[in-house]
Order: C-alpha cells, then structure tokens, then sequence
C-alpha cells in the first residue's frame, strides 16, 4: 500500500493559494516564504502524483487534478479544524462547520427558522449554505463541497441517494391586478393567451412541470424565458406576466405582492428531499440539522393553505 506523506498546513497552502490566486498574499496569510509555500505545494503533488496548480507571470489556477481534489481536502481541512476547536473549547464539545447545498426556495422557506433552533443546541457550529440549482445541488453533494443537499430527485446515481420529504405543488403566480387574480379556482385552460414567464430548459423545476403537463397532453405557450425562479418573480412583478412556479418559491420576500394559486386536474408536483453521499456518513451535528429540518418540513406538509 502506498502510504501518501504530506501535513495540514501542505493542505492549507494549496486552499489559499486556490482561493486568493496569488501565491504571494497566500504566503502572506499562512505566514510562510513564498519558497516555503512553493515546496508546500510541491510536496503535495508529489504526495497526489499529479500538478494541481498552473501558474503563470499573471494568473494562478487549478489544474483538472486539483478541481477534482480541491473539495476533498478542504473538507478533511474543515473536519480536523471542528475537531480541534471542539476538544479545546471547554465545556463546548459541539464546534467545527457543516456545509449545505440548497434550492433557493427550500433555503428562503425553512432554513431561518430551522438554523435557530440549530444553534442553541450547536452553538460553535458554524453552517455555510450553498445556493444552488437542482443539477449544482447534485455535484456540491457529490464532490463533497456539501455535506449534504435540500433538492429535487435526480437521475440514478450510484454516488448519491435521495430521501424525498416533501411535495411542492405547481401553481399560477401573477400580480393582484392581473385578471387571473380573480379566478378562485384557475384550471390550466385559463392561462392560454397569456404571456407566459418560465424559467429555462435547464432548471429542474421546467423540467419536472413540462413532463407532468406532457404526461396529461398540456401545452403552454412561453413567452419570456429566464434563469432563475427570482427572476421570474421580477418579470411577473414587473406586470410582464404570469408564470407557474412552485408554490415554496412564492413565499419568500420576491413574490409578497403577488398571488400564488393551485392550477389542478391536473395537479403537478415537484419533489424536494435528501441528497447524500452513502459513500460518506455525515457529521453527529450535520445529521441534527437534518433531523430538525426533517421535522420541520413533516410540520408544514400538515399545514392547511
């Protein structure tokens, strides 16, 4: 077996250097020589077989060697970080990092509320989350930049699993004065001749409302096509339209002054739950977090609305 030799602070050389692209203020924040730093990330490479940094008179970047091991080591790096704050602060064993990607929608709706219980029970744990797509969601996940992830199912993936937790359901989203504001019940129907505002082919969220609306021989006509889902809240906002949008991605502070409704017969449904990595057992104070968002996601699924 072929035994890798390289320290923490080899570790924490090749991060700064990543992150600032410099290693001159690199060397400066580790307090180090720039040739000590250079034999830091030597010896690193040496230890991984590969070069992780290309560098040249202006610019310093990762190699495709170092992406691939970059999340890695800055989460071995974070690991042993929460293992020495939590043994050395007294009578505060729970300390270190967790790391979460997450849907904006899911982020706006649960993690305010969730985080504070969280941090009267950790309160040396310091939570970073990722706002990402669907499809970023995944790869955080699974390159191991996120402990864990709040997103939509994806494809089958050996390297990753998904719990669902709950059902998000697709709806009209439109500005009070619009004229579909005053449907009380809005059927699918009602939304043709209207400029329609969707977010892009790429999204999870276009792609599981386009298959439920093919699956029931539902045609709609888009006419201005965005991004992200708060973008779409802008244009509908703007008066430029109404959308269909998850009901979770309608109730955080962009969309206040609209109205959200069910569109049913159909109803379309988008669903957001669990990934992680079986590969990689999550922290005692990740596997928390996860327990009280759990438990808040089961309360606001027994919610009426």
């Amino acid at each position: 077996m072929t035994r890798i030799n390289f320290e923490l602070l080899d570790l924490r050389a090749l991060i700064a250097v990543s992150d600032i692209r410099s290693f001159h203020r690199a060397a400066e924040q580790l307090a180090l020589s720039q040739p000590a730093l250079s034999r830091r990330i030597q010896k690193l490479e040496q230890a991984v077989g590969a070069p992780l940094l290309e560098r040249s008179s202006r610019n310093v970047r990762l190699t495709p060697a170092g992406q691939q091991v970059l999340p890695l080591l800055r989460r071995m790096v974070e690991e042993i970080d929460g293992s020495l704050v939590g043994s050395m602060a007294s009578g505060e064993h729970r300390a270190g990092r967790i790391t979460v990607a997450s849907v904006p929608s899911a982020t706006v709706r649960f993690m305010p509320n969730v985080l504070k219980r969280f941090g009267e029970e950790y309160r040396n744990v310091r939570v970073r989350i990722l706002d990402l797509s669907a499809n970023e969601c995944a790869e955080a996940v699974r390159t191991g930049d996120a402990e864990f992830g709040l997103s939509l199912p994806i494809a089958s993936d050996a390297d990753l699993s998904f719990e669902p937790l709950i059902d998000d359901p697709y709806g009209l989203i439109c500005r009070r004065d619009h004229p579909l504001a005053e449907f009380e019940q809005p059927g699918w129907a009602d939304l043709h001749g209207h400029r329609l505002v969707t977010v892009h082919r790429a999204s999870g969220n276009r792609t599981t409302l386009e298959a439920g609306l093919a699956a029931e021989g539902i045609h709609l006509e888009w006419f201005y096509e965005v991004t992200r889902l708060t973008s779409a809240l802008a244009l509908v906002d703007a008066g430029l339209g109404p959308s269909v949008l998850p009901r979770l991605a309608c109730e955080g502070p962009d969309a206040r002054d609209l109205v959200w409704k069910p569109l049913q017969n159909p109803t379309i449904v988008r669903t957001i739950g669990l990934l992680k990595r079986p590969s990689a057992p999550i922290s005692p104070a990740a596997a928390r977090l996860v327990t009280l968002l759990t438990e808040s996601w089961r309360e606001a699924a027994r919610e009426p609305r």
